[in-house]
């Protein structure tokens, strides 16, 4: 019912939605650590009181929304449980970014596509060209298959089979942990140490994820041992321990090369080559990707939904 939910509406804009929630405890906390906390350690400190506070406490009031629902009607819960979980899943949300990007694009409108894009990406895409666009989209596309798609489905799955603890919890409590890296897991001031920890620990929690995905995705491909030794020779160069996995998946299956030189706010930054450029990056290429990750999110919920059955018969 959830990925039901998620494929049909996604995330209809203007609602509430238990990543805005998140979003302003981190706000808060944020502001309330950087004003009164002022050394290296504190910082830090701080930083991991956050983090437990936010990703335990997010777990636990979807539980507790769930029992007090249940003990109000079956239905009722059900019905709570499938909205908390659906809020987990970016898959819809993700399309339709790609889409609003690439609408403009299929006119020749760059400066839209630009725009539009901007808010959806870090990097400066003022200047950016239709295949430095295309790239774009695309890597942000296969980021985010793994942490917004892939993992929050796969702490959805590992709560199912946990007596007492369901779907929900560790999926919210998940997504709980890849807002706090999105939002102040950074290097850079004034999050270098706020934020450390919420980095380090969704790296973590992804990694997992992240090597089921590309093993995934090898094996769709019908050419796993080729996707495994392209993501050896090129994911391991990118500085982050999942997101380059994950990208470098995708090429590999696509036949297409990320990374490059992206602009961030004037400062150019490079990042490994990622793939092969047997053909180049198109809208094409982008559903495909797109596809991919559809068809690996229903395999992974067919396969834990038949597990399911089949433990509930013993």
């Amino acid at each position: 019912m959830a990925a039901c939910l998620d494929y049909l509406i996604g995330d209809p804009w203007g609602w509430p939605h238990p990543v805005r929630v998140m979003g302003w405890v981190i706000s808060r906390g944020t502001k309330l650590a950087l004003q009164y906390c002022q050394s290296h350690f504190f910082q830090r400190l701080a930083g991991i009181i956050l983090a437990i506070v936010l990703i335990i406490g997010s777990g636990v009031t979807g539980w507790l929304i769930i029992q007090i629902t249940r003990n109000i009607h079956p239905w009722l819960g059900i019905i709570c449980e499938s909205i908390l979980l659906a809020s987990c899943f970016a898959l819809k949300s993700l399309e339709n970014a790609a889409k609003e990007v690439l609408q403009p694009l299929s006119t020749g409108n760059l400066a839209a596509a630009r725009q539009i894009l901007s808010n959806y990406v870090g990097r400066d895409t003022e200047n950016l060209s239709e295949p430095e666009i295309f790239r774009a989209v695309l890597e942000t596309v296969t980021e985010n298959a793994t942490d917004g798609v892939m993992a929050p489905l796969f702490y959805a799955i590992v709560g199912a089979f946990v007596p007492m603890v369901g779907a929900v919890p560790l999926a919210l409590a998940y997504k709980a942990s890849s807002t706090l890296d999105s939002m102040v897991g950074y290097r850079e001031a004034p999050y270098t140490y706020l934020g450390w920890f919420s980095a380090r620990f969704e790296d973590y929690l992804t990694w997992l994820p992240c090597r089921l995905t590309v093993m995934t995705l090898g094996l769709l491909s019908g050419k796993p041992l080729y996707i495994w030794r392209i993501c050896q020779r090129d994911a391991i160069q990118d500085p982050s321990p999942n997101s380059g996995w994950s990208e470098c998946a995708y090429a590999a299956v696509l036949g297409v090369q990320m990374g490059g030189i992206n602009w961030y706010r004037g400062v150019a930054k490079p990042k490994p080559l990622l793939g092969d450029a047997i053909k180049p990056i198109t809208s094409d290429v982008i559903n495909q990707a797109l596809l991919l990750t559809h068809t690996a999110f229903l395999l992974w919920l067919g396969v834990a939904i038949a597990l399911l059955l089949v433990i509930s018969q013993w």
